[in-house]
């Protein structure tokens, strides 16, 4: 799904939208109230977000994992699988699975650390607890009250905060900023704070500031003319990633997030870029969803969290790490 430009901006259809965004922030608040949260019986902490996808969740999850790993801590990952087929719960592992059995999220969680997928976040946060498990890094689920947490993040996007404040579908929220922020015990703010995300964090409440930066052989494009292609929540942060690498990007295609490319849109972007004379490149998160014989026709680029204090994150993670 694309995210309509009223999201960031309030506007008349916006307006005319508020009632039916009462009703969702409603039936989400009785659902939380309604549930009975369950105990995994180890540490869970919740990397989520308040708005529909592009805050940076995946990347600040792989952070905070490989933060307890190279603690000694045994982390695993549990994710829904959005986009997949299994319902779980199941092992993500990548060369026995692709992006349409587990959604392409769990894949690259899966190569940092064992990943289980499950609609059922209790059954998946057992199944992981049986496997060794010592602590479970729960990739997005905050709205979800199933399984109890014992940290909870919330990731969000510093060009665009949370949008034009309002719940679906008149806004990006999945509910009201106060709520989500109430049973949060940190917010991470990605990329520059441009929306003011710090000043509606409550006082006293931890606030962890990072970027995205390239990781790998990416630097090997600077000065590079490329293609650039994406189907993430925000797109243009792959096109700014691409520019801020010196790349000279002489052609751009956006797709909806988690959008199942067909062969003959990678073909055709495959002509357009020879035509061009560009390397075509595009995510880790977009790699996994295309088709197997084609990927090493493009180039990837992927990315991780660089935080300004790394103590801060140490200082959040510290309970958990004790716990663990």
């Amino acid at each position: 799904m694309r995210a309509p430009a009223f999201w960031f901006r309030r506007t008349p259809l916006s307006t005319l939208l508020v009632p039916v965004s009462v009703l969702y922030a409603g039936i989400g608040r009785l659902r939380r109230l309604m549930a009975t949260p369950q105990d995994a019986g180890v540490p869970v902490v919740c990397i989520g977000n308040l708005v529909a996808g592009g805050a940076g969740k995946t990347p600040v999850a792989i952070a905070v994992a490989r933060h307890l790993i190279a603690r000694g801590i045994h982390a695993h990952f549990l994710s829904r699988g959005y986009g997949g087929t299994l319902t779980g719960p199941v092992r993500a592992v990548p060369g026995r699975h692709d992006a349409a059995a587990v959604g392409d999220e769990p894949l690259l969680l899966a190569g940092i650390a064992p990943c289980w997928i499950a609609k059922n976040r209790v059954a998946g946060a057992l199944a992981a607890v049986s496997d060794g498990a010592q602590v479970i890094v729960m990739d997005d689920g905050h709205q979800n009250p199933s399984l109890a947490k014992s940290l909870s993040i919330v990731v969000v996007d510093g060009e665009t905060g949370f949008g034009n404040g309002r719940v679906m579908p008149a806004g990006p929220l999945r509910e009201p900023v106060a709520a989500g922020l109430a049973r949060a015990d940190a917010v991470a703010v990605i990329g520059e704070d441009r929306a003011g995300v710090a000043a509606q964090v409550p006082p006293g409440m931890a606030v962890l500031h990072g970027a995205l930066e390239p990781i790998g052989d990416c630097r090997t494009l600077a000065g590079e003319t490329v293609f650039g292609f994406a189907g993430i929540g925000r797109p243009a942060k792959f096109c700014a990633t691409l520019e801020a690498l010196d790349c000279t990007v002489a052609g751009w295609r956006e797709f909806p997030d988690h959008h199942p490319y067909r062969r003959a849109e990678i073909e055709a972007i495959l002509r357009d870029a020879a035509a061009a004379g560009a390397i075509p490149v595009t995510t880790e998160k977009d790699a996994v969803r295309l088709p197997p014989d084609l990927r090493d026709s493009i180039r990837t680029v992927g990315v991780q969290v660089a935080w300004r204090d790394p103590r801060r994150l140490d200082d959040v993670l510290r309970e958990v790490k004790r716990d663990g």
